[in-house]
């Protein structure tokens, strides 16, 4: 076994970093760069000891030592990138080989499902995200997996396929815990789209103007909603535009809200409305339709269809908004503890076992998911480095 360090810590600025030092000699090697500040030796009898000094002397760099064993010792040292890239260059000029944290956590993962989901929880941005990583973490997909794959193997056909269509029923919510659910705010000109965007992320994002099509790109801005990662994205009203540069605007809107997981229709209700945007409704069945502008008389007319009613400006409404929103992307979020895919290779090969067991292949359902927890956790992490593992392909 080689002496390894890594940096357990993510890369970049930060307040403190940490890398571990493992192998055979790794407390010689601490032993060989630490200065304590009051002159006790590192180690000792007493595990998990801290000791406070600096490391090398050109220039010295304070650090605090943990020493957990003869072969693994931490050092926490400032969390700028030079302060880390001195103390690794350090170690490997002394014959410490660098690892990445990927490479050290398929290390220690038992399967290959809990190796992904350890390397994914890195990339959470919210509380609930990360929870549902973490049960994963612990192994509540492995379990259910394994407990299926039982199931097969006693012929329990039924019970089987019940659990699977459970799991497989989180798979779009789970495709979404590090990559966001694209929500494409759309409508006419002046309808207020804008002012709703960045009524939702706090801050003023998009351009706001009286003037209708100031919107001409797509604006984005990632927020969470009720927990959820969530992209927003804004888009140029739509209408039969004449200027080539508006009518490449409204081109992307309408390639946006064909790409999107959930659309806002907004709607201005001082206008009356329109044949075309009944059409518009019409066309996207799914969306959310907002009535924009309650704060202002309505204008009368044409009855208009069910929608949520709200002022962006005023930001009253927002919250129903955003709970519709919520219950529309993940209508049954996963309970505390249960099994949630979370990458495509882990969907594909939870859908190829329902595929064999629709057929009366019980073994090869079997075969399937038992390949899921088989498959070579060094496989997972070098999907994850080179960024492939969580199927960010937008």
């Amino acid at each position: 076994m080689c002496d390894t360090v890594v940096q357990l810590t993510p890369a970049g600025r930060g307040a403190i970093a940490t890398l571990l030092i493992e192998g055979p000699n790794a407390l010689r090697w601490a032993r060989a760069s630490f200065h304590s500040a009051g002159g006790r030796p590192l180690g000792g009898k007493t595990p998990d000891r801290l000791f406070v000094g600096h490391w090398g002397s050109q220039p010295p760099e304070p650090v605090v030592v943990r020493v957990q064993s003869e072969h693994s010792v931490e050092v926490h040292c400032h969390g700028g990138r030079a302060a880390v890239a001195r103390l690794e260059q350090a170690l490997v000029e002394q014959g410490c080989r660098r690892v990445a944290w990927q490479d050290w956590v398929r290390r220690r993962a038992s399967d290959a499902i809990r190796a992904a989901a350890w390397i994914a929880l890195a990339e959470a941005r919210t509380e609930r995200t990360a929870a549902i990583l973490l049960d994963q973490c612990q192994g509540a997909l492995s379990r259910a997996i394994q407990s299926i794959a039982e199931l097969l193997a006693q012929d329990n056909a039924t019970a089987a396929d019940e659990r699977l269509r459970r799991i497989l029923g989180h798979v779009a919510t789970g495709l979404h815990l590090v990559r966001p659910w694209r929500v494409v705010v759309a409508g006419p000109p002046n309808a207020g789209k804008s002012t709703l965007l960045n009524a939702i992320v706090g801050y003023a994002r998009a351009i706001v103007d009286p003037r209708a099509g100031t919107t001409r790109d797509l604006v984005s801005s990632v927020t969470a909603v009720d927990g959820w990662l969530v992209e927003l994205c804004d888009t140029a009203g739509l209408r039969d535009a004449t200027h080539p540069v508006e009518q490449a605007g409204v081109a992307a809107a309408r390639r946006a809200l064909a790409e999107a997981d959930l659309a806002l229709l907004v709607f201005d209700l001082t206008c009356p409305w329109s044949a075309s945007e009944e059409a518009l409704v019409a066309a996207h069945p799914r969306a959310i339709v907002v009535h924009n502008k309650a704060d202002l008389p309505a204008a009368p007319g044409s009855p208009r269809p069910p929608g949520r009613h709200l002022s962006a400006l005023c930001q009253t409404g927002l919250e129903d908004l955003l709970g519709e929103i919520s219950l529309r992307l993940v209508p049954r979020p996963p309970e505390p503890g249960e099994a949630v895919p979370f990458t495509p290779d882990q969907a594909e090969g939870l859908l190829r076992a329902s595929d064999h067991l629709a057929q009366g292949d019980l073994a090869g359902a079997a075969h399937a998911l038992e390949a899921m927890l088989r498959e070579r956790s060094e496989q997972v992490a070098n999907r994850f480095r080179q960024g492939e593992g969580l199927g960010r392909g937008d």
